[in-house]
């Protein structure tokens, strides 16, 4: 991406993370995080990509909030970047984050758990070499 497409998508992150954190009333819209968005080059249209906390039927019902919004946040984004064509709204369901839970949730239960014993004999064992050296 330019600089300039890179510029609008971090003030467009930042005015819709904002609206939706304080301005928009819809009750289905809430815990949701703006985590980034994606600006074409031609700067009609915009990705936006979120993560909505709670199950799937909560996420599927906070998305239609979201759609359903995307006109008065298309407007607000008309008020702080000057440019010739608005964004046009695409919200994106970022799985990313419990994806991460996912991988961090296996990886604690593949791999082997330390011992405190383990790093104890270890630290005794670096510093009976460090004093031989001397």
């Amino acid at each position: 991406m330019s600089r300039r497409t890179l510029k609008a998508a971090e003030a467009i992150r930042q005015v819709v993370s904002m609206a939706i954190l304080t301005e928009i009333q819809d009750p289905r819209v809430n815990d949701v995080t703006v985590v980034r968005v994606e600006v074409s080059g031609d700067m009609q249209t915009a990705k936006v990509y979120v993560s909505i906390m709670g199950d799937e039927t909560k996420q599927n019902l906070c998305m239609k909030g979201l759609k359903s919004s995307a006109g008065f946040l298309q407007s607000k984004v008309a008020k702080r970047i000057d440019t010739r064509y608005t964004p046009r709204l695409d919200f994106i369901l970022d799985q990313g984050v419990k994806k991460q839970l996912l991988v961090s949730k296996i990886l604690g239960e593949i791999l082997p758990k330390n011992d405190s014993n383990e790093n104890n004999d270890n630290d005794e064992n670096n510093d009976n070499n460090h004093n031989e050296e001397e």
